[in-house]
C-alpha cells in the first residue's frame, strides 16, 4: 500500500517549503470573483473578530514528484492559485517595506537540483495552456492590475477562459486590499494573520493513490461537478504515462462545448439519455444533473460504458457526441453540412428548447436521407408540443425512452427494414401523439397573438406558412431555406398605432372589441418586404390593399385578390384554402385566424418515408 502523509501548513510555510506543479491534465482555473472575494471576506471576518485562532481552509491532495519538495497537486489548485495571486498582490502593495522581499521569497525562489544546479523557480507552476506565461508575466511586471493586463496583452500572451480567470482573480485580490488595508500597518496586520493563522492540511502520496482518494472524498460531487469527477475517474484508469494522451483527449470534449458556451452537464444528461438504458428506483428513465457522476460509477452503468478496459474508446465516443451535438445546435446535419432540416428545427427550438437533442444523438448513426427525414418529423412533433406549452418533464422520460428504440433502428443494416422501422416509430410515437393534441394545439393557436410566444417562433410560424402557400403555389415541392421568408417584417395589417380616424372607425364597426386585443392576433399578421411595409405605414386596410398585391408572397397578395389560373391547378388548388377580404374587422381577423390554423395543420404533419 502506498504511503500517505500528512502535514498542517500555514500558507507561509506551504510556500517557503514546497513548489507546486499543476499538471495538464487536472481541472484549469475556474474560479470567478464571486468565490474569490468570498474567501476574502471570510478571512477579513476573522481578522476583524481579532482572532488569533487558526482559520481552517480545508485539505489540498499532492503528490510528490522526482524534485525534492516539488508536488503535483490533486486536489486544492483553485486555492493555491488564489493564494499565489494574493502573495503577488501584496508584494505589489509592500512597495518598500521589508516584507516585500518575504513576501517575494515566497513568489519565487532559488533551489539545487538533483546536479547539482541552482535552479529560481515559481512556488507555483500551472501547466495547462499557457497558464505558466500569464502567472510568470504577472510575477515579472510586479504591477497593479491594469497594468499588468496591458504587459500582459503587449507580450501577446492569449488570455480567455481559465487565463483571463488568472487576470480577474489578480485583479480582485489587488483592488481587495487596496481598498480594505490602505495603509501600511493595516496591510501588515492582514498579512501577519494570513501567513500564521490561515492553515490547511496536505497530503502527500503517489498519483494513482491520489487519484483514487480525490475520487473518494468529491464522490458525492462537494465541490466538483460531475465532468471534473469523470474526468478523474477516466484518469485512475490509464497509467502515469498515458495522462498527457488522455488529457488531450479530454480537451477535445471540453473545449468546444467552452467555446460555444454550452453547458457540458447538460450535454453529459443528454449523452447518457441518448446513448444508454437509463434504469434508476423512480422507474423515469431519466438522469439529473445530481445523478451524472453516481450514474456513471454504478456497477452495471460502468460496466455498459466500458470505461475502465477501454477508456479512451469510451472518451472518443463522448468526443463523437460532442462533435454532433455541437453540429446539430448550429444547424448542421449529422454529416457535418449545413442542413435545411436541421435549420427549422433550430428556428423553432431557438435557445429555449433542448431536450430532442437526446433523440438526434440517438439517431445521428442513421443514413442521410433518412435522418434528415427523421428531423422533419421531429419539427412537427415538437411543434404541437412547444405551441401548446405542454411542460418538458412530460417529454424527458418519453425521449429518454425512445431513444433506446431509436439507437435499435440505427443499427439496423437491412435498409428496407430500417425505413419500415422508422416509419413505425414515427406513426406510433410521433403521429399518434400529435393526433391526441389536435385540438389543444387548434386551442392554442386560436389564442395565439404575436405576444404569446417568443416572437422569433412566430417569425418561423408565419415564414414556415408563407413558404407553404408559395411552393403550393408555383406547384413545387422542393424545400428550400426558409431564409427568404423569416427575414421578412412582421406586418399588421390593422396597423399597431391607428390614426384617430382609423380608430374611431374601428369602434363604430366593431362595438364591445378591443382594437389592441385584434391588432396583435394572429389573423391580423402577415409578411411583408421592408420596403412595401414602409410606404403601407399606418393605413386603412383599403389604402394597403395595393402594396399588398406589390408582394412576391401570395399568401400576402391573396389578403386582397385570389389569382384565378384555370382548373385543378396549383393555383386553383392552394385557392381553396385561402380567402380574400374586401374589408378588414374584427370578424375578418377571425376567419383568417381560422384560415392559417387549418394550413398548419397541413404544414406540421408527419409523412413515412418509401420502403423499397
Amino acid at each position: 500500500m502506498a504511503r500517505i502523509e500528512n502535514h498542517k501548513y500555514s500558507i507561509e510555510e506551504a510556500f517557503r517549503e514546497c513548489f507546486y506543479i499543476v499538471p495538464d491534465y487536472q481541472r484549469e482555473y475556474v474560479w470567478t470573483d464571486k468565490e474569490v472575494y468570498q474567501l476574502l471576506e471570510d478571512i477579513n471576518e476573522q481578522i476583524d473578530a481579532s482572532s488569533t485562532r487558526e482559520y481552517f481552509i480545508g485539505m489540498v491532495l499532492v503528490s510528490p514528484t522526482d524534485q525534492k519538495n516539488h508536488y503535483e497537486v490533486i486536489d486544492g489548485q483553485q486555492r493555491l492559485t488564489t493564494f499565489f495571486l494574493l502573495l503577488c498582490a501584496l508584494k505589489n502593495l509592500f512597495q518598500g517595506e521589508p516584507q516585500q522581499q518575504t513576501v517575494g521569497g515566497l513568489i519565487s525562489t532559488s533551489y539545487t537540483d538533483s546536479d547539482g544546479e541552482t535552479r529560481t523557480s515559481l512556488k507555483l507552476e500551472p501547466r495547462y495552456e499557457n497558464a505558466d506565461e500569464v502567472i510568470s508575466k504577472l510575477v515579472e511586471l510586479d504591477a497593479d492590475p491594469q497594468a499588468a493586463r496591458t504587459g500582459i496583452q503587449a507580450a501577446g500572451i492569449s488570455s480567455f477562459g481559465s487565463l483571463e480567470n488568472i487576470v480577474n482573480a489578480y485583479g480582485t485580490l489587488h483592488r481587495y486590499l487596496s481598498e480594505n488595508y490602505d495603509d501600511a500597518v493595516k496591510l501588515k496586520k492582514y498579512w501577519g494573520y494570513l501567513a500564521n493563522n490561515v492553515v490547511f492540511i496536505q497530503i502527500s502520496t503517489d498519483v494513482s493513490s491520489a487519484l483514487k482518494i480525490f475520487e473518494t472524498i468529491n464522490e458525492r460531487g462537494v465541490g466538483l461537478n460531475p465532468m471534473d469527477l469523470l474526468k478523474n475517474l477516466l484518469f485512475t484508469q490509464v497509467k502515469h504515462a498515458q495522462f498527457t494522451q488522455l488529457k488531450d483527449e479530454w480537451k477535445k470534449i471540453t473545449k468546444p462545448l467552452e467555446k460555444d458556451k454550452e453547458k457540458p452537464l447538460r450535454f453529459l444528461r443528454y449523452f447518457l439519455m441518448a446513448n444508454y438504458v437509463i434504469k434508476n428506483d423512480r422507474g423515469d428513465s431519466v438522469v439529473r444533473e445530481d445523478e451524472i457522476y453516481d450514474w456513471f460509477v454504478g456497477k452495471e452503468n460502468a460496466a455498459l460504458c466500458d470505461y475502465a478496459n477501454k477508456p479512451f474508446e469510451f472518451v472518443r465516443k463522448v468526443i463523437r457526441n460532442v462533435e454532433s451535438y455541437l453540429g446539430f445546435r448550429n444547424g448542421r446535419g449529422n454529416d457535418g453540412k449545413p442542413n435545411l432540416a436541421m435549420d427549422n428545427l433550430k428556428r423553432l427550438t431557438g435557445g429555449a428548447f433542448s431536450l430532442h437533442y437526446i433523440l438526434l444523438l440517438a439517431t445521428a448513426g442513421l443514413p442521410k436521407p433518412l435522418f434528415d427525414h427523421f428531423v422533419t418529423q421531429l419539427e412537427s412533433f415538437l411543434f404541437y408540443y412547444i405551441f401548446t406549452k405542454t411542460p418538458t418533464k412530460d417529454l424527458e422520460r418519453n425521449f429518454s425512452q425512445w431513444a433506446d428504440e431509436l439507437r435499435s433502428i440505427a443499427g439496423v443494416t437491412d435498409a428496407v427494414q430500417q425505413k419500415a422501422q422508422l416509419n413505425s416509430f414515427i406513426a406510433d410515437r410521433f403521429e399518434r401523439n400529435m393526433a391526441g393534441k389536435s385540438q389543444e394545439l387548434t386551442d392554442a393557436l386560436r389564442r395565439l397573438t404575436l405576444y404569446s410566444m417568443q416572437q422569433y417562433r412566430t417569425r418561423y410560424l408565419l415564414a414556415k406558412l408563407t413558404q407553404h402557400v408559395e411552393m403550393a403555389f408555383n406547384g413545387s415541392k422542393a424545400t428550400g431555406s426558409l431564409d427568404p421568408f423569416a427575414t421578412l417584417e412582421i406586418e399588421h395589417i390593422l396597423p399597431t398605432t391607428p390614426t384617430d380616424e382609423l380608430a374611431k372607425k374601428w369602434e363604430s364597426e366593431n362595438p364591445n372589441l378591443d382594437y389592441n386585443d385584434y391588432k396583435n392576433r394572429l389573423g391580423n399578421l402577415t409578411l411583408l418586404e421592408k420596403p412595401i411595409n414602409i410606404v403601407a405605414g399606418n393605413d386603412f386596410y383599403f389604402s394597403k390593399r395595393a402594396e399588398y398585391l406589390k408582394s412576391a408572397n401570395y399568401l400576402t397578395r391573396s389578403l386582397v385578390a385570389l389569382t384565378e389560373v384555370g382548373q385543378n391547378t396549383s393555383v386553383s388548388r392552394i385557392n381553396t384554402k385561402l380567402k380574400d377580404f374586401p374589408s378588414w374587422n374584427a370578424g375578418s381577423i377571425d376567419t383568417r385566424q381560422k384560415m392559417l390554423i387549418e394550413l398548419a395543420k397541413e404544414v406540421w404533419k408527419t409523412s413515412a418515408i418509401a420502403v423499397e
